[in-house]
């Protein structure tokens, strides 16, 4: 879709409208080869150019990011320490915004998407389309005899919800330490699940969103993704 240089260059989080205009005027921006003289023009993503290089994710971003501990989920500055903070400036500055796809609370880490697509925001948070979460959860006991299939029921009601949880898979790693497979996403719900049953998560990393996992990912490090990766 064609749009008009300096709208692009700002929405791309170049810099503001009124710099890309001067940019242009310092023939910083090509179209196709060609100087660009008009911050109005409107041109293809594709063959923009600035100081020679092609335009940074025109596209769209689509981020896998391996969550550490301490780091919250919000642009909100006043909530701590953000997600948004390991990113490069540029890619803040973006419009539409970067968001992550869900939440990962304060206390959990692992596997975290983010993008600044929001039809791919809706699609991966809407229960109606099942995409699989998998977390690894370690506990304060024993976990309790009957756990999986008591999750696989579909039957569990959490506190303060009158619609039980969707089925969940739960597999057993130790006596203390399991991975739950969740396809919804309610509020801090896999320490929900745990606690209705008397057991305290201790710490929680999730492992997996749909298809991908960390693969070798550091916490605090994050990887780009094909924009097709989820069709």
């Amino acid at each position: 879709m064609s749009r008009r240089l300096d709208q692009l260059l700002a929405n791309l989080g170049y810099c503001s409208r009124r710099e890309a205009r001067a940019w242009i005027e310092a023939g910083r921006v090509d179209v196709a080869g060609r100087v660009a003289d008009d911050p109005g023009q409107k041109s293809d993503p594709a063959v923009v150019r600035v100081d020679g290089e092609p335009l940074d994710h025109p596209a769209g971003l689509l981020l896998a990011m391996n969550k550490p501990l301490g780091r919250v989920c919000s642009h909100d500055g006043r909530e701590g320490p953000s997600v948004y903070d390991l990113l490069p400036e540029r890619w803040r500055r973006r419009n539409p915004q970067v968001t992550t796809i869900g939440r990962l609370d304060k206390d959990t880490s692992g596997l975290l998407l983010l993008t600044d697509r929001s039809e791919l925001v809706h699609r991966l948070t809407s229960p109606k389309h099942k995409v699989e979460k998998v977390y690894r959860a370690t506990l304060d006991a024993d976990l309790p005899a009957g756990l999986a299939e008591l999750f696989a029921a579909g039957t569990l009601k959490l506190k303060g919800e009158d619609d039980p949880c969707a089925p969940a898979v739960l597999r057993v790693l130790g006596p203390r330490e399991a991975e739950l497979t969740l396809t919804e996403g309610r509020y801090h719900q896999v320490r929900r699940m745990f606690a209705s049953q008397g057991c305290e998560v201790l710490t929680l990393q999730r492992v997996r969103f749909g298809s991908l996992g960390l693969d070798g990912l550091a916490p605090g490090q994050w990887r780009e993704l094909p924009p097709e990766t989820f069709g």
